[in-house]
């Protein structure tokens, strides 16, 4: 091999006062803890606009207990590759998107039986 190819680089070493200045400072005083804490949360889920309309137009009522239900249950769902699903209740039908946490339509139990659902992976029953 040539010798000529190597040649010793020579650096200095960094100063603490230049490490400072090249890292960057947190910008928000939550701890690695909190940080940490709110992404093991999981997401709760939202109603699109379209859902929101549906539950008004069909009467749809669902307490916070069931709805703590939905989540978990869709939380699940995704852990195991779900991505959107049929959530069935006693009195509703829900098309939720577990991908973006949010359900999309919403329907009363009686509409749902003369429905096709496409696009869906999974299926949740809640009774």
């Amino acid at each position: 091999m040539d010798k000529s190819m190597f040649r010793p680089i020579h650096s200095q070493p960094i100063s603490n006062h230049q490490l400072r200045s090249v890292t960057s400072k947190p910008t928000s005083t939550d701890s690695f803890s909190q940080h940490l804490q709110k992404a093991l949360q999981p997401e709760k889920l939202t109603l699109s606009k379209h859902a929101k309309e549906r539950m008004s137009q069909r009467g749809i009522q669902i307490d916070e207990a069931k709805w703590g239900q939905i989540q978990e249950k869709v939380n699940e769902a995704k852990k195991m590759g779900v991505k959107d699903s049929l959530v069935l209740l006693q009195d509703a039908a829900l098309i939720v998107s577990a991908k973006n946490n949010t359900v999309i339509t919403a329907m009363d139990r009686q509409e749902a039986t003369a429905q096709i659902f496409t696009n869906i992976n999974g299926t949740i029953i809640l009774e």
